[in-house]
């Protein structure tokens, strides 16, 4: 009976490492992120009451997509990402998965995605997924070894989920979801320069190019954080002028963008870790908050 026990506990035990291994392979956060980011445009875009069948469809084929170019990503990058300590544990890097396994479960998610996409939601939403999906893995991902623009050109496979949302629920590009679109990727900028200016010399020993490596005194990396953050407040205006979300919306994105706006201004000042640290804290907040905002105060 003890030994039983046992064997069930180390059953359970391997259980979890398998699904602790799978969440790495799928970028687990980064993929809840592209989630929450399209079920905020799918929700917006929907006239009316949400049809629940089609945003499942809709979730289900992007987590798809976005888990297959995840795991296809770590396949390109696993040489690099063992020199860096903050990706050295992933499963590539650290042994526990083969590449080939990888290249297996990355090309039948990302393929099986799309077409699921396409099939049942609608074609222009799964075209919208193979956008993001081809310049994330074969724009942005060799870039990162050749150029610090990698940053912004990866701002846009980023900020497309929203978009995919969008397109899911109206089958249309139009300017509001191109609105939501820009919010992301104004978001993403300051960003990831506060990730790039704390992990700077790990970057660099893994031959990633990123923009305060080659910024000796962070001249150019504080105005990309401060740029952007004002781009963003301006831009975050635009659901209620569209008529997307009303005035408590308005509150919300005008209080949480000088916030996040404040934060990158003193980034500028003091470029240290601490004040890197306070602006991605920043980040994570703001940008949860307001797409809440949204949600909570949506018009039509």
């Amino acid at each position: 009976m003890k030994s039983s026990a046992e064997a069930f506990v180390s059953t359970l035990g391997a259980e979890k490492s398998l699904l602790a291994v799978l969440a790495d392979l799928v970028k687990a956060r980064l993929t809840a992120l592209v989630l929450l980011t399209t079920f905020v445009g799918f929700y917006l875009g929907q006239h009316g009451g949400v049809n629940y069948l089609l945003m499942f469809h809709t979730l289900f084929g992007t987590a798809l997509v976005a888990s297959g170019a995840a795991a296809l990503n770590q396949l390109l990058e696993r040489e690099y990402d063992a020199k860096m300590r903050r990706t050295a544990s992933r499963p590539l890097p650290s042994g526990r998965l083969q590449p080939a396994t990888v290249a297996i479960f990355g090309g039948v998610c990302s393929v099986a995605g799309l077409i699921y996409l396409a099939v049942l939601v609608n074609p222009l939403t799964s075209v919208v997924g193979a956008v993001t999906s081809v310049s994330y893995l074969f724009i942005y991902t060799p870039l990162k070894r050749v150029t610090w623009v990698n940053t912004l050109i990866g701002a846009i496979p980023g900020a497309l989920p929203p978009l995919m949302g969008w397109t899911a629920a109206r089958n249309e590009l139009s300017g509001e979801g191109w609105t939501l679109f820009a919010i992301l990727a104004f978001w993403q900028i300051p960003h990831f320069m506060a990730i790039a200016w704390l992990y700077k010399e790990e970057y660099a020993k893994a031959g990633f190019v990123m923009l305060p490596n080659v910024d000796a005194d962070g001249t150019r990396t504080a105005q990309h954080a401060v740029g952007n953050t004002l781009a963003l407040f301006i831009v975050s205006l635009c659901p209620f002028l569209l008529k997307m979300n009303g005035q408590i919306y308005l509150a919300l994105a005008v209080i949480l963008s000088a916030g996040y706006f404040w934060c990158a201004v003193r980034f500028a000042r003091q470029l240290t870790a601490q004040r890197a640290r306070q602006l991605f804290l920043a980040s994570i907040i703001y940008l949860p908050l307001l797409l809440a905002a949204m949600v909570w105060d949506k018009l039509k």
